[in-house]
């Protein structure tokens, strides 16, 4: 996979979270019980959706990708974080720091991508109600999901690619708990300027296009309600795109918080702790935040509670 005229490096040490030693059982307890809530939470959405059929509609069909995509996020950094933690043990292979910085850019991706969807689909059914289901047909939803997911493997490829052709000194430590790849690029032994390039180009259209499109969607949305002014169409706004804002929100401050003002500073603790926000406690808030908010959700789990217990 790596050319032969590279210098050879068979792991990395990682730097991991600025905890002091006397603080690591109490964090590791922490980050152990947001890790669970975090996939049982996740889990427990899917599966409501999967048996409720009142909830077999776009929306929550949506919802379940973004739940899988919050699970596989937050697993692909966090048990490897807590097993340094429990082991002291730092470092982590050539082809582990690679498969990690691929799965994190693909999962963190399809959550993007997925949000954007989820914004279109809001706008339909605010902006079209009459042809909402005209226009919401599985096929396009299939289609919209498939596309995610296509993408988002193929944005991660490209930029695990061309980190694979970087040369890196021996006994290099990445200033994180985890193999990111603006880290990992800047401890490089060669010349990076092309990594950085598809970074700020490819990456930034990654993200500006969906942020703008659930901007778009949003506005077209304040636009029809304002049309018609009343109290009723507000609330059905609220209920039906609050929980999606708020998760916006969540999604794209944390994100900002660590690709942006993070790294405008010189602190590499304060990365690492954006970066805790990014993949522990926005996927751990997600299911609360649809579930809390949300009548269907409340109801399939209610009715899930009494057939457990009935049976």
């Amino acid at each position: 996979m790596r050319r032969d005229n590279q210098s050879s490096v068979s792991e990395f040490l990682l730097q991991g979270l600025p905890i002091r030693p006397e603080q690591q059982s109490m964090f590791f307890a922490l980050f152990l019980g947001m890790y669970l809530t975090t996939v049982l939470g996740n889990l427990l959405i899917i599966l409501l959706i999967r048996l409720d059929s009142r909830l077999h509609t776009p929306m929550y069909f949506f919802l379940s990708h973004l739940a899988l995509s919050d699970i596989f996020l937050s697993s692909v950094t966090v048990p490897r974080m807590l097993m340094s933690m429990k082991t002291h043990r730092h470092s982590i292979s050539y082809i582990g720091c690679v498969l990690q910085v691929y799965f994190f850019i693909l999962f963190g991706c399809v959550d993007n991508f997925l949000l954007a969807v989820m914004a279109y689909d809001r706008y339909v059914a605010i902006c079209h109600p009459l042809h909402y289901t005209t226009i919401m047909r599985g096929d396009l939803c299939l289609f919209l999901v498939a596309g995610c997911w296509l993408l988002s493997c193929a944005h991660g490829l490209l930029h695990t690619l061309l980190m694979d052709q970087l040369s890196f000194c021996e006994e290099t430590i990445i200033p994180h708990f985890f193999c990111d790849l603006a880290a990992v690029i800047k401890v490089s032994c060669s010349d990076t300027s092309l990594n950085e390039l598809a970074i700020f180009t490819e990456g930034g259209l990654v993200i500006i296009v969906p942020l703008s499109s659930i901007f778009g969607s949003y506005i077209c949305m304040v636009v029809t309600i304002l049309k018609v002014l009343t109290i009723k169409r507000i609330s059905k706004a609220l209920s039906t795109c609050g929980s999606h804002l708020f998760v916006v929100s969540l999604y794209y401050g944390t994100l900002a918080g660590v690709y942006f003002f993070s790294s405008s500073g010189t602190s590499q603790d304060r990365d690492a702790i954006a970066s805790v926000m990014y993949m522990v406690v926005t996927p751990m808030l997600n299911p609360f935040i649809y579930s809390l908010r949300n009548k269907d959700i409340k109801g399939a789990f209610e009715g899930f509670i009494r057939a457990k217990v009935l049976s």
